[in-house]
């Protein structure tokens, strides 16, 4: 079979999160697993760009599959790790994950992928519904939230007549009469 870009190829991406660290042992697990080719990221996973990460996304073309170690390899975040692998199974290329078995261009792995996917929606709803609940409970005990205010009620109420210029009392204007 004949490997490179567009042609089915397992195409490997290895990161560590220092330059201290070494990833000889992804590399050489990517490579005993058929990738042609590794990238060999050097930055933290948390980093929103990763040199490395944009130029393989970039290299792989449909019918390719690109190969990591271990999941937390590739994104920084379950959210973020959904984000790459749509945008590559969108792109028509496939993923898969030496350490956790997960293979997406299998109908397994694209099962177990949906399970991740449905609960990081899961967690986003849940996550929402407790910070609705958490301001409706503070609310209710007469807690307000933002910015506790600069001025006082009886400032507040002097504002409207106070420090006019041009006939305007926009707040701008008028919080340098204040101090």
């Amino acid at each position: 079979m004949r490997y490179g870009p567009g042609h089915g190829a397992p195409i490997g991406l290895a990161r560590v999160s220092t330059t201290e660290q070494n990833p000889d042992l992804q590399v050489d697990e990517l490579t005993a697993a058929g990738c042609w080719k590794v990238w060999a990221d050097r930055a933290s996973g948390a980093r929103d760009r990763r040199p490395q990460l944009d130029e393989v996304l970039e290299q792989l073309r449909s019918g390719d599959t690109l190969v990591v170690w271990r999941l937390d390899r590739l994104a920084r975040s379950l959210r973020h790790l959904i984000e790459v692998v749509t945008g590559l199974d969108a792109r028509g290329v496939g993923f898969r994950s030496l350490r956790e078995n997960i293979d997406t261009t299998t109908a397994g792995g694209r099962l177990v992928f949906h399970l991740f996917e449905a609960l990081a929606q899961f967690e986003r709803e849940i996550i929402r519904d407790r910070t609705v609940a958490g301001l409706a409970a503070a609310r209710a005990r007469g807690r307000v939230g933002g910015r506790p205010s600069k001025l006082s009620a009886e400032q507040r109420r002097q504002a409207p007549g106070r420090c006019t210029t041009s006939g305007s009392s926009r707040w701008s204007r008028s919080a340098p009469c204040w101090g």
